[in-house]
């Protein structure tokens, strides 16, 4: 049952839409679509909702798919634990190519622009470019060893590192960044060839802007580095730690800091611009809503999707979902879809405020 509690605001300003179970536990996240999400869970099954919360269709892969599925134009790539990478059809979801045998899937794929090619990191850190309509590998990159500061000279094969979920790469114009335990790599997303390295690990999560990519480090470290060539821009100390990625929303940069707080950060200069304490750790991304709304996941067991007003960044109201929120929510519109840790899909539509 969804509950809701509504803060700072007499009418209901959300109100249920529907729940989805996909009866087992997921981490992936939901991909948007244009007129719904896509999911995968614990028991290997992959599906594809409408806007109404209603199967379009499911794909049974077996193991688990502990990662988001990615989106390529038509097609949708999605991988397991034991190393199954998949190319579905997005219309109906029939299978155009499997591949076996191939290194845990652990890492989010990323997709280019275009939709014609499919990255994909393996827990060693070596990282692969596939086509997206044959499966067919454009070119590899081996493990590398630790880097050091500017440079990606070195690039033997390093066997020591542990498996276990990564933080997704990042693809800006033609360079795609890949946080790896054994440091930050920039490498020529067309060629794989290296373009620089840094020793940033432990890193939670990347996003960017432009020419710009930011870092958030789980012992609290958030950066801004030039993706041409990997200098920084500005950094950004938390002293207890940073508990959930950079996701840049409503003109500020935000990251969950510890034990439980949403700090917006200036993405010029990094300087912090607003600071909100939360009910429960932010271990996912931020989405906006509705235009000037700020919706925050929270990861504690009651699950709460707190929202917050702009420009003052007060609470406008919070939903309730009983099960931990781990994950970006997904917006459509009215709609705000988000991810339970028991693998159900609840919905809102939110309400649009009357003129003034």
């Amino acid at each position: 049952m969804l509950t809701l509690a509504v803060m700072a605001c007499q009418r209901a300003p959300v109100e249920p839409a529907f729940q989805y179970s996909s009866n087992a536990s997921s981490r992936t996240g939901l991909t948007a679509l244009s007129d719904g999400v896509l999911l995968g869970n614990e028991a290997g099954t992959v599906v594809r909702l409408d806007r109404e919360g209603r199967p379009v269709w499911t794909a049974r892969l077996g193991r688990e798919v502990a990662v988001a599925p990615a989106l390529a134009g038509e097609s949708v790539v999605v991988g397991t634990v034991v190393g199954e990478v998949a190319c579905l059809s997005l219309e109906d979801g029939k299978e155009r190519w499997r591949l076996g045998g191939e290194p845990p899937v652990l890492t989010p794929p990323v997709v280019d622009d275009a939709g014609h090619t499919v990255y994909l990191v393996a827990p060693d850190g070596a990282v692969r470019a596939l086509a997206v309509d044959s499966g067919q590998e454009r070119w590899k990159q081996p493990a590398p060893k630790a880097p050091t500061p500017a440079s990606a000279e070195s690039l033997e094969p390093q066997p020591s590192v542990t498996p276990g979920l990564r933080a997704a790469p990042v693809l800006v114009a033609d360079v795609l960044v890949v946080p790896l335990g054994s440091g930050l790599w920039a490498l020529d997303a067309r060629s794989g060839v290296p373009r620089w390295s840094l020793p940033v690990t432990d890193v939670v999560g990347l996003d960017s802007e432009r020419d710009t990519v930011f870092v958030a480090t789980r012992p609290g470290r958030v950066l801004a580095l030039s993706v041409k060539n990997g200098s920084t821009r500005w950094e950004q100390r938390f002293s207890d730690g940073v508990t959930g990625p950079p996701a840049r929303a409503l003109g500020a940069l935000w990251v969950g800091a510890g034990p439980s707080s949403l700090v917006g950060l200036s993405t010029s200069e990094g300087r912090e611009v607003a600071r909100v304490v939360l009910p429960s750790p932010l271990v996912g991304r931020v989405q906006v809503g509705l235009e000037d709304l700020l919706l925050v996941p929270t990861s504690g067991h009651e699950g709460n999707l707190v929202a917050l007003k702009a420009p003052g960044w007060t609470p406008a109201f919070t939903v309730r979902a009983d099960t931990p929120l781990r994950t970006r929510p997904v917006v459509r519109g009215p709609l705000v879809f988000v991810l339970g840790l028991d693998g159900r899909v609840l919905a809102w539509r939110l309400r649009v405020p009357p003129p003034a």
